[in-house]
This record gives structure tokens, C-alpha cells and sequence, in this order.
């Protein structure tokens, strides 16, 4: 997947991360497994998204990737 098949609040993200406007985040896997497991705990999200943020996690969490 590229930045461009993104939504606009990822291609946003990506732009000021890229322009020095905010931090980049050097163990990016772990962020992002703390933001969908946010997701996947969220009573509040619905039931489909959350089992999708939960199951990208769990993949995540058992790649063979680690962060640096």
C-alpha cells in the first residue's frame, strides 16, 4: 500500500511527519499496534471495525518485524 491509496487524513499525517511540522515516530510498529488496540478496545467503535483493528494488531504483534 502507498500513501496515495491512503485516506486524506493519512496522506495529511504523512505530509507533516515528512515536512518536519511533527515527530516521527522511530518504532513505528509498536505505535501503531497501541493505536488499533485503542481501537479494538473502544466500546464505542463499532463491532466490525474493532474485530479489523484487532486482527490487524494481532498480525502485527506476530510478524517477524520488530521495531529497532
Amino acid at each position: 500500500m502507498t500513501v496515495y491509496e491512503c485516506c486524506e487524513a493519512v496522506r495529511a499525517a504523512y505530509s507533516q511527519i515528512g515536512s518536519g511540522d511533527v515527530g516521527y515516530v522511530p518504532k513505528a510498529i509498536a505505535a501503531a499496534v497501541r493505536a488499533l488496540n485503542a481501537v479494538a478496545s473502544d466500546e464505542r467503535v463499532p463491532a466490525e471495525l474493532r474485530e479489523q483493528a484487532a486482527f490487524a494488531a494481532a498480525n502485527l504483534l506476530i510478524s517477524d518485524h520488530q521495531d529497532a
